[in-house]
């Protein structure tokens, strides 16, 4: 049967996810407007930057001084929770230093893959991150860790179960219990994503499950509900549907989280996002970037009282 639980987490990732993928600059200004607008739609975690060589990736140049800017007192709404993304223990410092309230990290299962993100093999990787992992939760950060290309790659193609589950079980021993699954080929199908979430419940019930899905082949959304099922509570996704990762063979944009409200709210769930602000957010960052984007609600309209 469904699990449905009463309340499920929405973690915006665009301002990173997103952006990342986007060869015009974006001013800094006009990312705070972004992400000032998104804190007041009633949407649980932002997302708003990685802590990378700003060489490698032009766009994430400005995330210690959006952090800055974005933790001081009364800047954003109470309750509305910032993360990051590093990488290493330099992303991790700088990260810090920032003022992050909540990190995600995390590891690729297709070693191709781990090597073209990170330079690394996927033992080096788990190792190093684990290390990361926990200098942050004692210095009493949120910690969210992910396994990356979990549902196949798009250099190696499939990516065994069993090589997804070691990873996790390295997670789990290290007393590290909030995992995101990740679809970064967006090469997921429903079966194998509730499939993959139950194999994951069955190692710790007590695990704080998220999902993270790319819709390169149509399926974001169907996946979603799939995790959902398997007892998945939190939810990444991007505004307009924007991003997908640089560092795999066929990019496509995240499930688009106005689409997912949308549905949601057809469904009778988190009714309280006011998915009109998330909207026009999504319109305006169509508008600057001159284009289409990937996302339908923004363009279609609602079947729902888009407040």
């Amino acid at each position: 049967m469904p699990v449905t639980p009463a309340r499920l987490v929405l973690h915006e990732v665009g301002l990173r996810d997103g952006l990342q993928m986007e060869h015009a600059s974006v001013p800094t200004e006009r990312k705070l407007q972004w992400i000032k607008e998104l804190a007041e739609t009633g949407l649980d975690i932002l997302q708003i930057g990685s802590f990378v060589h700003p060489a490698k990736v032009p766009q994430m140049a400005d995330t210690d001084e959006l952090f800055r800017v974005l933790t001081a007192p009364g800047v954003l709404p109470e309750g509305v929770i910032l993360s990051g993304l590093v990488l290493n223990e330099k992303g991790l410092e700088r990260g810090m230093a920032a003022g992050v309230p909540m990190f995600c990290m995390g590891v690729s299962a297709s070693e191709t893959h781990s090597r073209k993100n990170t330079g690394m093999s996927v033992a080096e990787a788990t190792d190093r991150i684990i290390a990361i992992a926990k200098l942050a939760l004692s210095a009493g950060r949120g910690v969210q860790v992910s396994v990356q290309s979990a549902f196949g790659c798009g250099y190696e193609g499939h990516v065994p179960e069993e090589r997804v589950l070691s990873i996790v079980r390295r997670y789990l021993d290290a007393g590290i219990t909030s995992i995101s699954l990740a679809d970064t080929a967006g090469h997921a199908a429903p079966d194998a994503v509730e499939s993959l979430f139950a194999a994951v419940r069955n190692l710790d019930p007590g695990a704080e499950l998220t999902c993270h899905f790319h819709n390169t082949y149509g399926m974001g959304l169907a996946n979603c509900i799939a995790a959902q099922r398997a007892g998945v509570t939190s939810f990444e996704s991007s505004v307009a549907g924007l991003g997908g990762c640089p560092f795999t063979k066929v990019a496509g944009g995240n499930v688009c989280t106005e689409d997912f409200v949308h549905m949601l709210q057809r469904m009778g769930l988190r009714t309280d996002v006011r998915l009109g602000k998330i909207i026009a957010v999504a319109q305006d960052v169509a508008a600057f970037f001159g284009r289409e984007l990937p996302g339908m609600v923004y363009k279609t309209g609602t079947l729902t009282s888009a407040v």
